[in-house]
């Protein structure tokens, strides 16, 4: 199953975190590309740095949640919250899918 992960930063974390830990972050993604397949940051209409998204392969939500918590972001504050959302694509690459 796919799943869409919205990451909510917090809005009191240190504004260095994500510059710090970023190689280690993408490190992460890189071991585990089979489950993530795409992940970045998201950007406000002034175009700053906030939030995440994650497109996840998994069988269910707790493998999702275990793959979070083993995110090099998740134990520095960077990150408030979290919401997994299933979703199926109907559209990709100029086609549909169903």
């Amino acid at each position: 199953m796919t799943f869409i992960v919205l990451f909510e930063d917090a809005p009191d974390a240190d504004a260095d975190i994500r510059k710090v830990k970023m190689p280690e972050h993408l490190a992460f993604l890189e071991a585990n590309a089979d489950r993530v397949s795409a992940a970045g940051p998201l950007f406000d209409a002034d175009n700053r740095g906030r939030d995440g998204l994650w497109i996840v392969e998994a069988d269910n939500v707790a493998e999702i949640e275990a793959l979070i918590r083993e995110d090099p972001f998740w134990p520095t504050g960077l990150r408030k919250s979290y919401a997994i959302i299933e979703w199926t694509r109907v559209f990709a690459d100029g086609r549909r899918l169903i």
